[in-house]
């Protein structure tokens, strides 16, 4: 029997992906289910996008290129930065990358050694912490409770640096919970940083395009110049263009560290997907009126979810600054029976008896470091998601 490696025994697989698949096998079943696990928009790619993949390719631009990024795309990268952040970058700054998952991977394999700590604010994305594991490192995990609105205090930063510390991984606003920073929280922060040279930061900016109720997003080197050299600022098309499956990322930092990311690349994919990139380059450079409408179906669907929730005795939900998430408490059903007999001893539990018993598939708190919660994604059509919280709370109702 092949032995596998000792490395991946420290990691697991993904749980949000694993409850996306179980939905779909549910639903390939002939099973009702509301799959509330996923965490891209169900809106299409704009036209003007998919048809500059369609011009690429009828061009013949379906060869190599070079491994981090056709020069058109970084040149984009570099005029979004400047335009949308005030953050001046260079070509030879940035990379492309297949997803913004690649990015944060290899900049966590160029840089990690044994006994190096990367602080992760906890509720996270749940792969932050197992490819710090799989570069070697080791995950300080800060929590950040409801009571904090899921943001990281100075304090708690402060607290968790020591003289191992390599990186802190910010994300804003977040997955799982869509909590964004403003300008002021992420000064204090960002202060905390400035009498630690030794921490660098990498931005997981995603969710930049996705904020509500008049929230500005930032980013720490724009709030903070100081941080500059030591920033990795990471974003990619995935969720605000609706190209998850494009599968283009990016980021811009110090040239040595881009160098590094690129040398890790170019012993995995190479470049990403040619198409891909030149369909980048229009989503970067094209019309961008589109973001502010479908952020706004967003917001409305957020509305709709926090008030249906909070609702349900037993659930609290807070309200997000952005992304398409929310992260509600169930501290108040933990404790109680189903009519089957299940105890709700753990948000798994009760995520899992959710989906046996409604067909609405959530994922749990603990997957994402912070109990008793569940996550539900917001990116799908109104419709499913009044349908989706009229079963969770009839659900709530039959617990006892």
């Amino acid at each position: 029997m092949l032995e596998l490696s000792a490395t991946l025994s420290r990691v697991k697989a993904s749980p949000t992906l694993a409850v996306t698949q179980l939905a779909r096998e549910l639903k390939a079943a002939g099973k009702d289910v509301i799959g509330l696990g996923a965490g891209e928009p169900d809106f299409d790619t704009p036209d003007n996008i998919k048809q500059a993949a369609i011009a690429a390719i009828n061009a013949g631009k379906t060869k190599y290129t070079a491994p981090d990024g056709i020069p058109e795309l970084k040149d984009a990268i570099c005029a979004k930065f400047a335009r949308e952040n005030g953050l001046s970058y260079k070509p030879e700054q940035v990379i492309v990358s297949s997803g913004g998952k690649q990015v944060l991977y290899n900049a966590l394999m160029a840089t990690l050694n044994p006994g190096d700590e990367v602080i992760i604010p906890a509720p996270y994305w749940v792969s932050y912490p197992d490819m710090v594991l799989l570069g070697g490192g080791t995950p300080v995990i800060v929590d950040c409770p409801i009571e904090t609105g899921f943001r990281m205090t100075p304090e708690a930063l402060e607290a968790a640096i020591t003289p191992k510390t390599k990186w802190l991984i910010f994300n804003s606003p977040s997955n799982p919970t869509g909590a964004g920073y403003t300008w002021d929280q992420l000064k204090a922060l960002t202060d905390v940083l400035m009498r630690h040279p030794h921490v660098w930061v990498m931005t997981d900016d995603m969710y930049e395009h996705l904020a509500y109720d008049g929230f500005e997003f930032c980013t720490p080197a724009q709030v903070e110049p100081g941080l500059y050299d030591r920033t990795l600022t990471c974003n990619g098309v995935s969720k605000s263009y609706a190209m998850t499956g494009w599968r283009i990322g990016y980021a811009a930092g110090p040239v040595p560290l881009i160098k590094a990311m690129g040398k890790v690349q170019s012993q995995s994919t190479t470049n990403a997907c040619s198409i891909s990139q030149w369909a980048s380059v229009e989503a970067l450079n094209g019309p961008q009126d589109f973001l502010a409408e479908r952020s706004a179906a967003f917001e409305r669907r957020r509305n709709l979810v926090v008030a249906a929730l909070n609702a349900v005795e037993g659930i609290t939900c807070p309200v997000p600054e952005g992304a398409f998430y929310v992260y509600p408490s169930i501290a108040g059903l933990i404790g109680k029976r189903a009519p089957d007999g299940t105890v709700i001893d753990n948000d798994e539990t009760f995520a899992r008896a959710l989906l046996e018993s409604t067909g609405v598939a959530v994922v749990f708190g603990s997957a994402f470091g912070l109990s008793p919660h569940f996550r539900i994604s917001y990116a799908t059509s109104d419709e499913a998601l009044a349908e989706a919280c009229r079963r969770i709370a009839a659900f709530c109702a039959t617990l006892s």
